[in-house]
């Protein structure tokens, strides 16, 4: 019976380094004891975790000494300095941010849809997109049982996805709507690069442009999901928007299967049973998937089925999930969990 793993907690004091600590708590994670790492200046604070302290130590290579997990969540330039030091001390690095996720070598997991990939892991495990994990989870079903040729996604990705900092300024701004003296502070930045407002505002733009004209974050999204699903060859786009939401992406979904003649009720029987998955579709009830709802729930949430009239084969879906949980912290979880389940990571 293992007696516990020395877990490490690599930006322990971000918003998803906190999810991650209070969800190793809440699912009865086998620790025996944590290593919470931050920045030079978060190092010293003292920090309580199920009746247990805990002083926050600087990042160092040597703070992963002894280490058999470490999450890490404070950015890809840290991950591309510290995980490889991490593994190469023993650890299995389980990274949330891009640095790793097209890495040829490195296994991206959602373990609802690719587990079977850990085991090609060699010390570093990427977490992939928060908007990829949740459409991934709702498209693998269908995959597996009618096949799937053609994925079509908009986004209305939460503030919450872009840090703290954005969260206040959401905060901030929805106050400055009510005032109209406050008003003329939040109109945009005159600037190469414009910072326009959120509250009251959808922006159809996530991270920079490429010549495509699509984002990277568009890019992300297709190509982490064509590699998580072992389909290369998968027909997909995608839009990626900003909208004033704390905490909660949403996903309009068109999908092509390959079957022909699948119901809508074979459809919603599939995903009612899969694993991850909350069915919320009762239109006649208004009963329907809002980030509003999904707010501190595990479950990806799907709902507004229905076929498209104009091809059998294709398929439209409302898809809506925490991004801070089964979007981030709770998926990272979960890799370590099947970790254990899958004997990589051993017992000590």
């Amino acid at each position: 019976m293992s007696q516990g793993y020395t877990v490490a907690i690599v930006g322990a004091t971000g918003a998803v380094g906190q999810k991650i600590i209070e969800k190793l708590v809440e699912r009865s994670f086998p620790y025996k004891t944590l290593k919470l790492l931050a920045s030079k200046k978060s190092a010293g604070k003292q920090v309580e975790v199920d009746g247990s302290s805990y002083t926050i130590e600087e990042a160092t290579p040597e703070a992963f000494e002894g280490v058999d997990v470490a999450f890490f969540s404070a950015g890809g330039s840290i991950s591309k300095v510290l995980a490889k030091e991490a593994s190469n001390r023993g650890a299995i690095v389980i990274d949330n941010t891009s640095a790793f996720r097209m890495d040829k070598d490195t296994p991206l997991v959602v373990p609802e849809v690719n587990k079977q990939a850990l085991h090609e892991q060699t010390g570093i495990i990427a977490n992939p997109n928060c908007s990829t994990i949740q459409m991934v989870c709702a498209l693998e079903p269908i995959r597996q049982k009618f096949g799937l040729t053609k994925v079509i996604v908009s986004t209305y990705q939460a503030v919450s996805g872009a840090g703290a900092a954005a969260i206040n300024e959401l905060t901030t701004q929805s106050e400055g709507i009510k005032d109209k003296q406050a008003k003329p502070e939040i109109l945009p930045v005159k600037s190469a690069e414009k910072h326009y407002p959120i509250a009251g505002n959808v922006i159809p733009q996530i991270d920079v442009f490429t010549e495509d004209g699509f984002t990277f974050e568009e890019h992300k999204m297709m190509d982490e999901t064509k590699k998580i699903m072992s389909l290369p060859n998968l027909a997909i786009a995608a839009t990626c928007v900003r909208v004033p939401v704390v905490t909660g992406h949403s996903e309009s979904v068109y999908v092509e299967v390959d079957q022909e003649n699948v119901s809508i009720d074979q459809l919603k029987q599939l995903l009612a049973n899969s694993e991850g998955i909350t069915l919320q579709d009762a239109p006649d009830q208004q009963f329907y998937p809002m980030p509003y709802y999904a707010d501190g729930k595990d479950d990806v949430f799907v709902g507004r089925l229905r076929k498209d009239p104009s091809n059998d084969k294709g398929f439209h879906m409302w898809i809506v999930s925490d991004n801070l949980l089964k979007g981030a912290a709770l998926n990272s979880i979960q890799i370590a969990e099947a970790l254990i389940a899958e004997g990589i990571l051993k017992e000590v």
